[in-house]
């Protein structure tokens, strides 16, 4: 058997980060990295710049300055945490909300596609991708 499944797997996922950022720059002029920020923010719910630079493994400078530009594109809205402090808390706009809908819908076609291009059956590599992080969590 070839024990090469944990560098595979590091090449695949750079490889689709490659390819996510090539389609959702040429279709809806935003980058994977950005769109991955977006995600993070609607799947934490009102959060603070903080809590997304831990989420997304990143220093809290780098969110400051990405945050300022999301929020010049009208996609997320950058506000006084009501907990006080130098915090900022995040929410999505509405804008915000559509783009990161139709990306991740654009994507998840994609990819499906890409799956039974393989041969796969997408339902099945999904489920064992859900097992995979369920033991990772």
């Amino acid at each position: 058997m070839n024990r090469r499944l944990s560098f595979d797997l590091h090449v695949l996922t750079a490889l689709l980060d490659r390819a996510a950022d090539r389609i959702l720059r040429a279709e809806l002029e935003v980058s994977y990295r950005r769109f991955l920020a977006l995600t993070h923010v609607g799947e934490l719910g009102a959060t603070t710049q903080r809590a997304l630079a831990d989420s997304l493994g990143v220093t809290e400078p780098s969110v400051s300055r990405m945050t300022a530009v999301l929020a010049d594109d009208g996609w997320l809205d950058v506000r006084p945490d009501p907990g006080g402090g130098h915090r900022r808390q995040l929410v999505l706009t509405p804008e915000g909300k559509r783009l990161v809908s139709k990306a991740q819908q654009l994507l998840e076609d994609r990819f499906a596609k890409l799956v039974e291009a393989s041969g796969v059956k997408y339902e099945e590599y999904a489920m064992q991708t859900e097992r995979l992080l369920g033991v990772l969590r």
